[in-house]
């Protein structure tokens, strides 16, 4: 048990190495979730803006976190219809930061930098995803088993 948590801790520790992760963009998607969750920035339109950025970005830069980035979607506009509501605050804060990090134009490597400009933002919702991956596995499970209404 202490080799576990020994193991999360240096996990964590590695994680935040990356640049983008202490950018100062990435503290400023943080900043704007905790004003999202409180009510006062709009969970649709990032949802919105999420999923339209998503549909246009490549798709390999994400490698294997591609479904997590999607459901990470799903689960915001879930969650601010008032679907589905079994997230902690904590899982939320980070989905909602991955999504605003990814929607932000001015992050550690602009977007409209040819590739690259979308390896920060692989680099963020793969740390998202491994953050909250028990969250976006239930809400997955929830989505497979929910009655249709």
């Amino acid at each position: 048990m202490k080799k576990a948590k020994e193991k999360s801790r240096t996990e964590k520790y590695v994680s935040y190495q990356k640049p983008a992760l202490r950018s100062e963009a990435f503290a400023r998607a943080l900043s704007d979730a905790k004003l999202r969750i409180a009510g006062s920035g709009g969970l649709r339109s990032l949802f919105e803006e999420a999923a339209k950025k998503a549909a246009g970005v490549p798709k390999d830069a994400f490698k294997e976190y591609w479904p997590y980035l999607q459901t990470m979607l799903r689960l915001v506009r879930a969650y601010e219809r008032g679907e589905y509501k079994h997230v902690s605050n904590d899982a939320l804060l980070w989905i909602i930061a991955g999504l605003n990090y990814l929607v932000d134009p001015f992050d550690l490597i602009p977007d409209q930098t040819p590739f690259l400009g979308f390896v920060d933002d692989a680099t963020v919702v793969e740390f998202v995803a491994d953050k909250t991956r028990q969250t976006l596995d239930d809400f997955m499970v929830w989505e497979t088993t929910a009655p249709s209404g």
